[in-house]
């Protein structure tokens, strides 16, 4: 019928790891409620879509990854798109709305969405509905909530207009009935004879839940005259409202237990974004003091044996383990603790209501309970509210239930951000917060993330040390909260110092059976190129370092380089070298000082300049605390560096409490220098930052 083509729309999204998938699954979701049918495929996808044609509105969903680059998902369209023959009005027909995600802690924020929206509107595409930005940093649902309740209107008005155009009076109005009366899907809560006290309730056009509470003293953990709210505990006006929840997410993986005989995959095939290389650890050191206030270790690997390649300033993953304790005790809480050796068969399952359901990639159809739980799944995950509103199905106490459909209604929003959110909660919390949740093993696969490997920055140079690899890390803490009764350490960090142990404290229990050396253990890595952070390709060119902390993994790659370079090319010209170094307590965590001295004493390294936040001092004028306080002592320096000589500089480390501080100090420096105000300035840092002149990698 013509009438139900015109509600069509095309849903396309492009995800790294599965946010904006999740997003668009719940656009799709809605869609239904609305009279509309969303019809939704990957951006990758191209064989199933094509813009040059497509008639109906499009809705794209899109998030950023690395330094502001589109998802892998997204690269074959982003390229496809940006050829430079396509013709103004390329896409003149196409009208589109796009959301956007990213984290504002990096400085390409939202640079995928942003892109893909720059480009579509040079082709001619016009926006149906304004594109929205969703901030990861602060929360990604106070921008998409109300974007997807809005796009519902938005929508209706594209379909009148359409059908205004085409002269089609009579189907404007059975379009504008079927929004006005579209179905109010109130999907069943099943709730349990106890909660009597909580009903469904008509009204409104949302797909989703909405909750009344009839009786008030439905209140967790926590006495009568409790006034302020927690993880379990909440107060009015929350704990007395009307409750807009999102709709159930349909179920569509079946787990079938097998036997124990088989072997698990290897770690390899858990990967699909290059190959992977195991390699031996040969050295380990602990490069602070034992009372520093953080632990790092620089770690060496052979790669001698292998054709994994890499560059100083490369990045490279290291495929990490769940902690094991943290499985154990989850298959505890399960219930499952005699079947986690048992092999499990993981299929979609028949019939399921989930729109293009298929197996998750990095789920292996055959393996046991232990490995999906260990290699494959991201445990310590922050729950998404679909994942809480799934819970609540599994939770029999009333008041368990309540407050998990508190945390994930509309109502509970800043809940959900301070107690979940902000606390970085897992799901361990919760089975703990929440005892009476039984959750089943196909919702946890259907709902955690895949367990990311993790980064981390070449700290060597492959010229200076051929088949060997260091990279430096700080061993991460959490401390113990309200929510956790026990620190944690990283899941990365904590699994490589424990597997190091014997490298760091050798002893008669680590020796191996030969009576010498502890045998090395191996690790999992593939390759992160960096395109960008990379050596001035003309050595003359001179550069500035600055890196604080463990931010000086990097450089110590870059002068290893240098050092090499200038033995091997002696006729060469070579540009002056700087480093901003930064630490706590000059006696505790200087990181690599002795390698420093001696770069100085040779010549790779120009100039270095150290500060130390945590040590007093007795001279007349106070030094400086941080290496964005050292970089204004030497403004003429940094200025005719990057104004006059054209050369690079280089940020790495933490963004929030340095880079954005570092930066900040160059545009005083830029304004300063050039006698121009702070927008001018702004704008010269952007035009270095485009040049890959000003260049950072940091994390948040």
């Amino acid at each position: 019928m013509c009438c139900d083509l015109k509600r069509r729309f095309l849903l396309l999204y492009a995800t790294q790891k599965g946010q904006a998938k999740a997003i668009a699954e719940e656009i799709w979701q809605q869609a239904g409620a609305h009279g509309l049918e969303a019809d939704m495929h990957c951006m990758s996808e191209m064989d199933k879509y094509n813009l040059e044609t497509e008639k109906d509105p499009v809705v794209i969903v899109i998030s950023t990854t690395g330094t502001g680059d589109p998802p892998d998902t997204a690269r074959k369209f982003v390229k496809k798109i940006q050829d430079t023959t396509l013709l103004p009005d390329h896409f003149a027909h196409l009208q589109y709305g796009l959301l956007g995600l990213g984290d504002s802690e990096y400085t390409f924020f939202c640079n995928g969405g942003k892109t893909v929206d720059r480009r579509l509107q040079e082709l001619g595409a016009q926006h149906f509905y304004d594109t929205g930005l969703a901030d990861d940093c602060v929360g990604l649902e106070l921008v998409v909530d109300p974007w997807i309740d809005g796009l519902w209107l938005a929508l209706k008005e594209v379909f009148l207009l359409q059908k205004e155009k085409e002269g089609m009076s009579s189907d404007v109005d059975a379009v504008s009935s079927s929004f006005s009366a579209a179905p109010h899907v109130v999907h069943e809560l099943n709730l349990s004879s106890e909660v009597q006290n909580l009903k469904l309730e008509d009204g409104g056009v949302r797909n989703s839940d909405v909750l009344t509470q009839k009786l008030v003293d439905i209140n967790l953990v926590g006495s009568v005259g409790d006034t302020e709210p927690s993880l379990v505990h909440s107060v009015p006006p929350v704990s007395q409202s009307a409750l807009n929840i999102p709709a159930l997410p349909p179920e569509y993986i079946e787990v079938q237990f097998q036997d124990t005989h088989g072997e698990n995959p290897h770690l390899s095939s858990l990967i699909s974004e290059g190959t992977t290389f195991e390699v031996p650890v040969t050295k380990a050191v602990q490069l602070t003091s034992e009372d520093a206030i953080k632990t790092a270790l620089l770690l060496e690997l052979d790669i001698a044996d292998t054709v994994f390649d890499y560059q100083p300033g490369d990045a490279f993953c290291v495929i990490c383990p769940n902690n094991v304790n943290e499985v154990e005790e989850l298959l505890q809480i399960l219930g499952l603790s005699e079947k986690g050796d048992y092999f499990v068969c993981v299929k979609v399952k028949q019939g399921t209501k989930k729109k293009g359901a298929t197996h998750p990639q990095h789920i292996p159809e055959r393996s046991t309970l232990k490995f999906i739980l260990t290699w494959c799944l991201e445990l310590r995950a922050i729950p998404k509210k679909a994942f809480l509103r799934a819970l609540v199905e599994c939770t029999s106490d009333a008041g368990e239930k309540r407050r998990l459909q508190e945390l994930c209604s509309r109502q509970g929003a800043s809940d959900y951000t301070r107690f979940i959110r902000e606390s970085n909660v897992c799901l361990l919390d919760l089975l703990h917060a929440f005892p009476s949740c039984k959750p089943s093993l196909n919702l946890l696969i259907e709902h955690l993330p895949k367990l990311q490997a993790r980064s981390y920055s070449v700290s060597s140079s492959n010229l200076y040390q051929p088949g060997k690899l260091w990279f430096v890390f700080n061993i991460v803490e959490f401390p113990a909260c309200p929510t956790r009764a026990v620190s944690w350490k990283g899941v990365c960090t904590g699994w490589l110092a424990e597997l190091v142990a014997p490298l760091l404290h050798p002893n008669k229990n680590t020796l191996d059976t030969k009576g010498g050396k502890p045998s090395a253990e191996k690790i999992c890595i593939f390759a992160r190129p960096n395109n960008t952070f990379h050596l001035p390709e003309d050595p003359s060119v001179p550069f500035m370092m600055v890196g604080p902390g463990t931010g000086i993994s990097p450089f110590i790659g870059f002068l290893q380089h240098r050092q090499k370079l200038r033995e091997e090319h002696t006729d060469w010209e070579f540009g002056e070298t700087w480093l901003f170094f930064g630490c706590r307590h000059q006696h505790r965590d200087y990181l690599f000082k002795e390698e420093l001295k001696c770069f100085l004493e040779n010549g790779t390294l120009t100039h270095l300049k150290v500060c130390f936040s945590r040590d007093s001092s007795t001279a007349e004028v106070a030094p400086p605390k941080y290496v964005q306080d050292a970089i204004r002592l030497y403004a003429k320096e940094v200025a005719r560096v990057l104004l006059k000589e054209r050369g690079y500089f280089y940020v790495c480390g933490d963004k929030k409490h340095m880079a954005d501080g570092v930066s900040d100090a160059v545009v005083d420096i830029i304004s300063m220098e050039m006698e121009v105000d702070k927008l001018e300035a702004m704008k010269v840092l952007a035009m270095l930052r485009e040049a890959k002149r000003y260049l950072q990698d940091v994390w948040s």
